[in-house]
């Protein structure tokens, strides 16, 4: 599989570009990687980078976008900080891949037993992590049930992945309100924003669509 050039970006569509990761995301469960060579791919793009997909996803060892999805060199964007939550600095970075490198899809990927989620689950403090950990609050506090103060901790994983979904949700919505770029965007059909789950068990993604 040869990297993205100017030509096939073009041909990329918001939908297109979902069913690309779909088709990667079941390549990579049953163990079929697409076939590449990579030095080829550092060649072709060693003047031009033509990606598809802007993925933000959490730092989390287990949830490298590129293996996941099964791209190569040059084929997404891929954004990690723990708890995939967006700030000025995140959002700008989309704005770019988007509006000036021709991204057609931006992906926010949750995914389950999430530690950052925990932590925020627990209401942890170290250091700078309680500021990051504050950034995710709002999503445990969106979630209403079980509303047992004992149950709404990191050992309820049942609770930990509904907050990691209404994680998703949230940034999702911050995307639309921070950013008028990208919201025009995808309102004139340019991109498709959408939210994803990753199962750390299976190796499966599930879209929210």
């Amino acid at each position: 599989m040869k990297a993205h050039t100017k030509e096939t970006q073009a041909t990329m569509t918001p939908e297109k570009s979902l069913q690309f990761l779909k088709e990667g995301n079941l390549r990579f469960q049953n163990n079929l990687k697409a076939n590449r060579n990579l030095l080829e791919q550092v060649n072709d793009t060693s003047e031009g980078q033509f990606p598809f997909a802007t993925i933000l996803s959490c730092i989390d060892s287990r949830v490298s976008a590129e293996l996941v999805f099964d791209q190569g060199l040059g084929d997404i964007f891929s954004v990690r900080i723990a708890g995939n939550f967006v700030n000025e600095d995140i959002l700008g970075s989309m704005e770019f891949a988007c509006k000036l490198a021709g991204t057609k899809l931006i992906v926010v990927l949750g995914h389950t037993s999430c530690g950052a989620v925990k932590g925020a689950c627990d209401h942890a403090e170290m250091g700078n992590l309680t500021k990051l950990i504050e950034k995710i609050t709002p999503a445990v506090n969106a979630v209403t049930e079980p509303k047992d103060p004992e149950k709404r901790t990191s050992k309820n994983l049942e609770f930990v992945d509904e907050v990691s979904h209404m994680n998703v949700k949230l940034t999702i919505d911050r995307i639309h309100q921070e950013s008028p770029i990208l919201s025009e965007m995808e309102k004139n059909g340019e991109i498709k924003i959408v939210g994803a789950m990753y199962d750390i068990n299976s190796g499966a993604v599930t879209f929210n669509e």
